[in-house]
């Protein structure tokens, strides 16, 4: 295959893609010595392999099954696609021997209130945690998150937090998430056709860590209706108002969309994204409104930069419900009831 044949994308450095005579686009998905190939054509498909096979050695393994250790499902009579981990999260279980503990029905149960200074250390505690798999267990449910669960991502956010120091209930809540995934393993994230096209939802804790009274941010950015980008982070800098942790995180998923925007504007033009919901309405005001500045200047001008973006209209800002936010189950412990609907906001399917 000729340089020229692909060109790789200037927003990911995974991504190589060729736009077709007929318009279509073909797309080539690099990770180490993983590779996906999406084309309509299979007859085009069959050249680039058989190009491909010329310069360099490889396998093919038919059509794509498995991926990173996330497995394709395909239903063809609905046109839906899957992406599961369950195979992977079976073997975290085993390796933390939760492979038959009690399933809980949400990652973190609202009773944990975790910080650094829960209470002093025995000598027991300290012999005790010597010997948990702390730090292991964590960075093993974070591989999670990053692939198909972002209704893990506040329960792992919290935890991540004392990977320096942790404690006994530092250790129940990853307990509970690990619990949570016992009687979710089947859960996978589940891509259809709609007429929806990129969606963002963005929500903030305020003074969410008990430490040191950060705020936490959270978005998610959906395509025909499923999870496609998420993050939950604490704020670099403490927040004074609710509406000033707002106003930090809509700036957060704006940079996001920004990225989004770019790499699906280069990789299909028809695919714009339209609007990032947020819900809180003074936070959206504080966007488009130059007379908060007296109330604002305080705040680092890093976060203004999302003023100019929605002047130009590169991106919409617009108020949603906090029922119809999805990003509120990232954000803290929810009932059932309502951490389902938000998963169902974001085609996490259980």
């Amino acid at each position: 295959m000729t340089s020229h044949d692909f060109k790789r994308s200037s927003f990911d450095s995974c991504v190589y893609f060729k736009k077709n005579s007929d318009g279509s686009f073909m797309y080539l998905l690099l990770y180490v010595d993983d590779m996906l190939i999406a084309e309509k054509d299979k007859g085009e498909t069959r050249k680039v392999k058989a190009q491909l096979s010329e310069e360099f050695e490889m396998k093919d393994l038919g059509p794509a099954k498995k991926i990173l250790g996330m497995k394709i499902l395909r239903d063809r009579k609905t046109s839906k696609l899957y992406l599961s981990q369950k195979g992977y999260i079976e073997k975290v279980l085993c390796r933390f021997n939760m492979q038959s503990a009690k399933p809980v029905s949400t990652p973190l149960a609202s009773h944990f209130r975790l910080s650094s200074a829960l209470s002093p250390q025995s000598d027991d505690e300290i012999e005790y945690m010597s010997d948990v798999p702390y730090s292991s267990a964590v960075g093993s449910l974070m591989y999670v998150i990053v692939c198909s669960c972002p209704n893990l991502s506040y329960a792992v956010s919290a935890v991540s937090r004392y990977l320096a120091n942790p404690r006994k209930e530092h250790w129940k809540a990853v307990q509970c998430i690990l619990r949570y995934l016992r009687g979710t393993t089947d859960v996978c994230l589940q891509f259809g056709r709609t007429e929806d096209g990129v969606i963002g939802y963005v929500d903030a804790d305020f003074a969410g860590d008990l430490d040191r009274k950060r705020s936490l941010t959270r978005y998610a950015f959906t395509i025909e209706g499923c999870a496609i980008s998420w993050e939950a982070t604490l704020q670099t800098t403490v927040a004074l108002s609710t509406t000033e942790a707002e106003y930090m995180a809509i700036t957060k998923a704006c940079k996001e969309a920004t990225w989004l925007k770019g790499l699906f504007s280069e990789l299909n033009e028809k695919l714009q994204i339209s609007t990032v919901f947020c819900d809180s309405q003074s936070a959206i005001f504080l966007t488009k409104d130059q007379m908060f500045h007296e109330r604002t200047k305080h705040i680092d001008v890093r976060y203004h930069f999302v003023r100019d973006i929605i002047a130009r209209g590169d991106i919409v800002v617009s108020k949603i419900s906090t029922h119809e936010n999805p990003a509120d189950m990232m954000t803290k412990s929810l009932p059932i009831t309502k951490f389902e609907h938000c998963l169902n906001l974001v085609g996490v399917h259980c």
